[in-house]
């Protein structure tokens, strides 16, 4: 029976904890097992190669703990590895990707800006997708390689942080990018600075809810659905499970967490 059988949940660190509020909104009868891969984070400037191998790893660690199905939680990891692990891995396995589409389609200007580590935007997958829209929009890709730590660390609303966001945002609006697109879960604990930043020039497009959806339909699909009414519970492993990287998972989270180490 799937009712008491958990989710998987791995990213680099604490980024795709945006990702598991989404489905917890979506499916809240369902239980999670969050991998917090911190002891290597950040992804974004890791080989492809290594990217794979570690996925693999997490993949195994939380099927061995019994999860029905898992969520790549991370843009970096999913463009560089989902398609060897969906191999590999025989459980459903949700990804993210920027969401382009979207914001193309909505797009007034026909320019989207992309704020993306730089793993990403080297990745094959990466660049199959915006060859799809690369016609009607004009895609502005930015790397953004300090983010990701200033996430990590929890510092959203710093002068430091908003000047970061400054240098990497203004060149895209510049260009006349109304819509700024979230290539990395990391980046939407800066929702709020962005749109400091942003000053309502753009609109800034994510990815979570859609990813929610896209499980729901894999559970339905493959009857594993929970169909209890009780809500599901929540436990955190982290590579590195220090008491800092602990806190700010919890500033983050909005609630206390424990974290786990990976045996």
């Amino acid at each position: 029976m799937p009712d008491a059988i958990p989710i998987g949940v791995f990213d680099s660190g604490v980024g795709g904890l945006s990702i598991t509020r989404c489905l917890q909104r979506e499916l809240p009868a369902e239980s999670f097992l969050y991998f917090a891969d911190q002891k290597y984070s950040p992804y974004g400037s890791k080989p492809a190669y290594w990217l794979e191998e570690r996925a693999e790893f997490i993949a195994r660690f939380l099927i061995e703990q019994g999860c029905k199905a898992l969520v790549v939680a991370c843009n970096t990891a999913t463009v560089n590895t989902i398609v060897a692990l969906r191999k590999k891995i025989d459980v459903p396995i949700i990804g993210v990707e920027p969401a382009i589409k979207p914001a193309a389609l909505r797009s007034k200007t026909g320019v989207v800006g992309v704020l993306a580590t730089a793993q990403t935007l080297r990745a094959a997958s990466f660049r199959a997708l915006t060859n799809k829209f690369s016609g009607p929009v004009k895609l502005v890709a930015q790397a953004c390689p300090e983010l990701v730590g200033l996430v990590e660390s929890a510092n959203l609303h710093s002068d430091e942080t908003i000047e970061t966001l400054e240098s990497y945002i203004e060149p895209l609006l510049s260009l006349g990018a109304d819509h700024i697109v979230l290539g990395c879960t990391h980046f939407s604990f800066l929702h709020e600075s962005m749109a400091r930043v942003i000053g309502g020039r753009a609109v800034i497009v994510e990815v979570g809810d859609s990813v929610a959806a896209e499980l729901r339909r894999q559970l339905e699909k493959c009857d594993l659905l929970n169909a209890e009414c009780r809500a599901g519970k929540i436990s955190f492993f982290s590579s590195s499970a220090s008491p800092l990287g602990a806190n700010n998972m919890s500033l983050l989270w909005g609630s206390p967490i424990k974290l786990l180490e990976p045996i």
